[in-house]
């Protein structure tokens, strides 16, 4: 089935590019101009695959169209904003929204984080996660350690997820890199165990369930 996508962009020129793209990978796109156009597109009985919502639109916010989607539809949502900072972040995923991506970007990659965003969705991969004194609420980017909220940052959330999806599998560094961080990101081994060592800190008695595999990378032992 053709899978269909609601964007919307406010600037014209982007709008028309990221339609071009999407419908040359054989998606079929209804594209708006703001916020409150969205939400009527949105309302008008569409059987939308994935939603793409730029923040800064006229008349409603990209953040507030997203919390109204989220609380009648559980569609994929992903962000575009012109800042990236990690307030920003934290804010479109708390809004509703599943992935971020900052501006400028390239459409090749945005294609890609929409296929890989379906790709999760279609094998029920967002779902919560409980894991002895663990719980990962995926759509509130919550986890609870022991009944503490432990404070992470989104790729510290990204990375500890994908860990505890993957119990006692031992996960290559490129392997993290590339799920993670996408294939776009350019880095190198040192950001994987740079972010490992982070969440270590961050999940208490659970840290030592991160075991190093060495000259390859890392898995969460759990028995």
């Amino acid at each position: 089935m053709e899978s269909k996508i609601l964007l919307a962009e406010d600037e014209d020129n982007i709008r028309k590019l990221i339609s071009s793209y999407l419908v040359n990978e054989g998606f079929k796109v209804i594209a708006v101009a703001d916020g409150e156009e969205a939400i009527s597109t949105f309302d008008n009985n569409y059987d939308f695959s994935l939603i793409i919502l730029d923040v800064m639109m006229p008349k409603i916010d990209g953040y507030e169209v997203s919390r109204y989607i989220r609380k009648n539809s559980e569609v994929p949502i992903l962000m575009l904003t012109a800042r990236d900072t990690e307030t920003d972040e934290i804010t479109g995923f708390n809004s509703g929204a599943d992935e971020y991506i900052a501006k400028p970007f390239s459409p090749r990659i945005l294609v890609t984080r929409v296929k890989n965003l379906l790709k999760r969705t279609s094998m029920n991969s967002m779902q919560d996660i409980e894991l002895e004194g663990i719980s990962i609420k995926y759509r509130e980017r919550l986890v609870l350690i022991d009944g503490e909220k432990a404070i992470l940052t989104p790729k510290e959330f990204d990375l500890f997820y994908y860990l505890l999806q993957n119990k006692n599998i031992v996960l290559s560094r490129s392997q993290i890199l590339s799920t993670v961080w996408d294939w776009d990101y350019f880095g190198d081994d040192r950001t994987v165990d740079t972010h490992i060592k982070c969440l270590r800190s961050k999940i208490g008695k659970y840290g030592k369930s991160i075991v190093t595999i060495r000259k390859i990378g890392y898995k969460f032992e759990i028995t």
